[in-house]
């Protein structure tokens, strides 16, 4: 055998030893957050999250327009790769040369500190998982890559810079040996995982919460809220099927015999909440559709649900709100913040603490055990899931999460309405066709809807019933088809009589605007 056939069969296992170090890296460092720390001071999740806050905007939009709810799978996925890449260079480097790939460990190290440090929760503990994990990672780097060193230098002596005098160790030895370094990396990060509070032990303490019933409940639903066209949106939708977008990488994990709310700030007096405590309060129950900042002209991030909770002015009354405080900064327990006019929230809306959704407990991905809703306000300053945390400030004292990117701090949800029948570049037969579709407003409602085809005159379409005029409104429209391809635009007039804008505008920095259009052929 050739030296550089030695180096070539050399290399493949240093750069697995490479990715079964860096591997021992993170899962040594998420079982020591799970156990001293807590889950979130891993290293994994801790640079996933600064990326996500240090996103620009253009780049956060694309990934939402792109990968809608799967965003963040896509940046895991991505970041696994990117760090499977490093680990194998980490490896050859170290075989190249003594020290080399522990530097890079090293380096992916202290970056991976400062991103834990920088953590809204963040303690100075916080750097100590992805130490302990860098240390076990150069640990077993060093070891793997020296008995390769050993076997290289047997065949090319230069192959290391340096000569090894060590005997060489047998192939089938440092295979074993990283595949033990391998498999333990598996079992601190599944440790970590066990030793963390579970995501099944929140589903099992959200399956046996039993949520009371409400002392108001929500109106009934009229029965013609929904037009009966094969397509439409449902009216209400499942929980299921409701749209989640926000910063959580992992999904905060609360039960809610640790949950806590704090009110404080520019109050007479603070004022604390248990979870037994929000139960044994005089619910109310109401039908709200909530929408996301995020959703482009036509799109599908909004949703219809019925909430059940306690009135946020009730609770903030008991803190006794000072009369300068003009803003409601609520804290999630994962550190992001969302800035509420105050206003808004006292005004007599239905702004909610919610606990449950469409008759069940949250969903842990929607905020379980408690979180925010507001009609009338884009999400992202008013909705803040797994909430602990009310703050009354003033807006020229404090920012948010996403108003300190340049996203506006008070946020009216736009009027908007969408064609979702017939679907856009779809076939349909000449003659009597049906277009349908939902059109929202919150805190206005929607007092009608028009529909044009090209550039024609705009034709009234038919309303549903209304439940309320913080939901949505479904609506249809009967067209008699002529053959060739035609464009279908939409507008809707909110309860005030303001007519829906034709401007367009993308949703930075406070939600888009302009008519949904969709092309279809008649044939």
């Amino acid at each position: 055998m050739t030296a550089t056939t030695h180096r070539w069969r050399t290399r493949g296992p240093a750069a697995l030893a490479g990715i079964a170090a860096g591997g021992l890296t993170l899962g040594a460092g998420e079982l020591v957050a799970a156990l001293v720390v807590e889950p979130a001071a891993a290293p994994f999740l801790a640079v996933g999250n600064t990326f996500v806050d240090l996103t620009p905007e253009w780049l956060k939009s694309f990934a939402i327009r792109t990968f809608g709810e799967n965003d963040k799978q896509v940046l895991l996925a991505g970041m696994a790769v990117v760090l499977l890449v490093v680990s194998a260079a980490g490896g050859l480097l170290e075989l190249w040369r003594r020290w080399a790939g522990v530097t890079v460990l090293a380096v992916l190290g202290a970056v991976a500190v400062a991103a834990a440090l920088n953590r809204p929760a963040a303690t100075a503990a916080w750097a100590l998982p992805t130490a302990a994990g860098a240390v076990a990672g150069a640990a077993a780097l060093t070891l793997l890559a020296g008995r390769l060193r050993a076997r290289a230098a047997d065949a090319d002596p230069m192959v290391s810079g340096e000569s090894v005098s060590a005997a060489r160790p047998p192939r089938r030895q440092v295979l074993l040996l990283t595949a033990a370094v391998a498999g333990l990396a598996v079992v601190t990060a599944l440790g970590g995982r066990r030793f963390g509070q579970t995501l099944a032990e929140v589903r099992d303490a959200r399956a046996a919460l039993r949520l009371p019933s409400p002392a108001d409940p929500a109106p009934a639903v009229p029965a013609g809220v929904e037009v009966d066209v094969e397509g439409r949106t449902p009216f209400r939708t499942p929980n299921r099927d409701f749209y989640r977008v926000d910063t959580a990488l992992d999904v905060p994990k609360v039960v809610p015999d640790e949950w806590r709310l704090r009110i404080h700030g520019l109050v007479e007096r603070e004022v604390e909440l248990d979870f037994d405590e929000l139960l044994g309060l005089d619910l109310v129950e109401r039908m709200i559709t909530l929408t996301c900042v995020s959703n482009e002209v036509g799109g599908e991030l909004a949703g219809n649900a019925v909430w059940l909770g306690y009135p946020l002015a009730g609770l903030l009354a008991r803190a006794n709100p000072a009369g300068d405080a003009d803003m409601l900064l609520s804290t999630s327990v994962d550190g992001f913040t969302a800035s509420t006019p105050l206003d808004i929230v006292t005004d007599g809306r239905d702004a909610l603490l919610a606990i449950g959704m469409n008759g069940e407990p949250l969903p842990v991905e929607h905020g379980f055990p408690a979180r925010l809703v507001v009609p009338g306000l884009y999400g992202y300053v008013s909705a803040t899931k797994w909430v602990t945390d009310l703050e009354l400030t003033r807006f020229d004292r404090a920012t948010a999460y996403w108003t300190d990117r340049g996203w506006a701090a008070k946020a009216p949800i736009k009027t908007a309405s969408r064609i979702d029948v017939p679907g856009s570049f779809a076939e349909v037969p000449a003659g009597r066709t049906v277009v349908a579709g939902t059109a929202w407003a919150q805190h206005r409602g929607v007092r009608s809807v028009e529909v044009r085809v090209d550039d024609g005159d705009w034709q009234a379409a038919e309303l549903a019933d209304e439940a309320s005029i913080d939901t949505w409104r479904q609506w249809f429209w009967a067209w008699d088809a002529e053959p060739g391809n035609h464009t279908l635009r939409v507008r809707a007039t909110d309860g005030s009589g303001e007519i829906q804008t034709a401007e367009q505008a993308p949703p930075f920095p406070d939600g888009s605007s302009g008519w949904h259009s969709v092309v279809v052929r008649v044939s």
